[in-house]
């Protein structure tokens, strides 16, 4: 396989942040442009294929159960029977693979605005994209901000399954798209979203929890260890009209599902909610 190295600069045209990621990639397999963002797919020597949106890295192959088990699984073990799940975003699919092993979910409804996204993800992310003839998915090419407008008390999880608060998902930031979240949960929903780089990005967490705070009576961060995201942690925000993460996690199902997965456990469930002190003050 000829190789090329490619670069994911976070300079001024991104976060303002000096930093540089790069992977080392094969073959172009695929690059167009959506109405919302440029879509780049390659191989790679040693991570299988990889997605690139706008110049940053989204997943690859042999990484990605360390951001859709955790998107996924905490958040749906923290409840003690989620029946309903909304994802917003999530067009690459692995989110809802992770939810629809879930039996006690009834319906998964995933809202994606980039129907680019999906396509590809079926043609050259197979193992991710595995659960979109599912009976229990229903997919929707929309944009998952109008649409939780039209859904109230409906869902029993929420998964804001987005990429940076950038074009697309700039508005998956905002105060109102929360309050429209809190009202689209039940009563005692729960919602975990992408929330950044905690090295990186304080500003937007800061940002974000302030938002959190202002409408969910009950907030936190939990991490994952993402070799293909900016600076190799990631964050993600857990936020609940109910259940703190210590209020009745489910652990005799998480050990019984653990089996299947490759990165989430019962242990990780217990410790990727203790934070480093920088974090904390953060919040």
């Amino acid at each position: 396989m000829e190789t090329t190295w490619l670069n994911e600069n976070l300079d001024e045209t991104i976060f303002e942040v000096g930093a540089r990621i790069s992977m080392k990639v094969g073959k172009k397999l695929f690059e167009g442009q959506s109405d919302f963002q440029k879509l780049e797919i390659y191989e790679t020597p040693h991570f299988g294929n990889m997605m690139v949106l706008d110049g940053c890295v989204m997943l690859t192959e042999s990484n990605e159960h360390a951001y859709h088990e955790m998107i996924a699984h905490v958040p749906l073990f923290a409840h003690p029977n989620p029946e309903r799940v909304l994802i917003i975003g999530g067009g690459d699919g692995g989110a809802a693979r992770e939810v629809l092993k879930h039996t006690s979910v009834k319906e998964c409804v995933m809202v994606e605005i980039d129907g680019l996204v999906i396509e590809k993800s079926k043609e050259y992310f197979p193992t991710i994209a595995s659960e979109f003839n599912n009976p229990r998915l229903t997919l929707l090419v929309d944009d998952g901000v109008k649409y939780i407008e039209n859904h109230k008390n409906e869902f029993d999880v929420i998964l804001v399954d987005s990429t940076d608060p950038v074009g697309p998902a700039e508005g998956l930031f905002s105060k109102s798209f929360y309050q429209k979240a809190f009202e689209a949960l039940k009563s005692d929903g729960i919602l975990a979203a992408q929330a950044e780089s905690p090295y990186y990005f304080k500003k937007i967490q800061k940002e974000l929890f302030d938002v959190l705070k202002a409408v969910f009576p009950y907030n936190t961060l939990y991490l994952s260890a993402i070799p293909f995201y900016p600076s190799g942690t990631w964050s993600f925000a857990y936020a609940s009209k109910k259940y703190t993460e210590k209020t009745s996690p489910r652990f005799e199902a998480m050990k019984e599902m653990e089996k299947n997965l490759e990165y989430f456990n019962h242990e990780v469930y217990s410790g990727c909610f203790a934070l480093p002190t920088f974090m904390r003050r953060v919040l």
